[in-house]
């Protein structure tokens, strides 16, 4: 049921949104440039990885040094106003339709942090990623890691197709209210680095 519900809903929001999807994508163009798409590989299920699209939000600013500048300063207004409204999202439709993830799921995150994940952290990986799920709806990135993690966890363990419906209507509410977007002084949130064990140091 699960999937067929992933199939069906991407598929129609796919079609319904697609004029509004061109008008984003011709404003990234005018306002960001090109690609207009960003493409990163990032885990799936079982963690095999996958092409995760979103639209470009960030400027390919750089220092003296040739290197990126921090997500926040290359973050401009209009990719910020993306990433509040989670209009940057709306390719991962593309992601939800091919099986790569999941209307509803633990958020994808970054290959490099697979190895940094305790055993049960790394539980988050049994179902498919998300385009919205549990911890997005609880705080989103105003949370720390460890409640982000533990919420993912708790989704695996308690998931249904009625906890995916709730988490889909409340996901519109957290998206109008433009809630819990970023953790203080980040873009986003602050890279993760493991989980610290009683002496302080990552495990």
């Amino acid at each position: 049921m699960k999937r067929a519900f992933d199939i069906i809903v991407s598929g129609l929001a796919g079609i319904i949104l697609s004029p509004f999807i061109a008008m984003i994508a011709l404003l990234v163009r005018w306002r960001l440039g090109s690609p207009v798409l960003f493409r990163q590989t990032r885990p799936g299920k079982n963690a095999v990885p996958f092409g995760m699209l979103k639209f470009r939000t960030m400027t390919d600013g750089r220092g003296a040094d040739g290197n990126l500048l921090p997500d926040a300063e290359r973050l401009t207004g209009f990719g910020g106003f993306l990433r509040s409204t989670s209009l940057d999202e709306l390719p991962e439709l593309w992601n939800v339709l091919k099986g790569d993830m999941s209307l509803v799921g633990p958020r994808p995150l970054l290959m490099e942090y697979l190895p940094l994940y305790s055993p049960e952290q790394a539980r988050r990986h049994e179902v498919r990623p998300g385009l919205t799920g549990w911890a997005q709806v609880n705080g989103r990135n105003a949370l720390s890691w460890d409640d982000k993690f533990a919420l993912d966890v708790w989704y695996v363990d308690n998931r249904s197709f009625f906890l995916d419906l709730k988490i889909v209507a409340l996901t519109v509410v957290r998206v109008l209210k433009r809630s819990g977007i970023s953790a203080e002084g980040e873009a986003t949130m602050p890279r993760f680095s493991g989980t610290r064990n009683g002496n302080g140091r990552a495990r």
